[in-house]
């Protein structure tokens, strides 16, 4: 659903802040921070916690799949396709763990370099839910 606020998208997970799921500004569409969240259960697919409730481990292949889902839900709520994806910046809280088994998930939704949108990955220290991987994106707007 769209209105003159921003992009708020019914099927993903609601924001953890006050920011819409994105804006359309021009002939661009920008995508706030998304995350692996279920949509339904707001559960963070591949989490495992220990008897106290906190996190132990992740699966990162889990949660790389689980977000790019989620961005494709915010790009269809927009009016616009994967393939519109233009630029899309990666936070990962462990990049030495992470990086290579995230950079395979990546070259299944994107095989061909020259038609992937740019990307930038960054090593930060946490994110504000237990997830090991955000993602900001532009698109083409349709």
């Amino acid at each position: 659903m769209s209105n003159d606020d921003g992009i708020q998208a019914d099927q993903a997970p609601r924001p953890v802040g006050s920011y819409p799921h994105a804006r359309r500004v021009g002939g661009l569409l920008l995508l706030s921070g998304l995350g692996p969240r279920d949509p339904q259960s707001n559960a963070v697919p591949g989490n495992v916690y220990d008897d106290n409730g906190l996190l132990d481990d992740y699966d990162i292949v889990a949660q790389t799949h689980s977000v790019f889902a989620n961005v494709r839900r915010v790009l269809e709520a927009a009016g616009a396709q994967w393939e519109d994806l233009v630029d899309v910046t990666v936070y990962l809280t462990d990049m030495e763990r992470d990086f290579a088994a995230y950079n395979e998930v990546w070259k299944e939704y994107f095989p061909d370099p020259a038609s992937a949108p740019c990307r930038t990955t960054l090593g930060i220290t946490a994110l504000p839910t237990p997830i090991a991987i955000e993602l900001k994106c532009t698109a083409a707007a349709r």
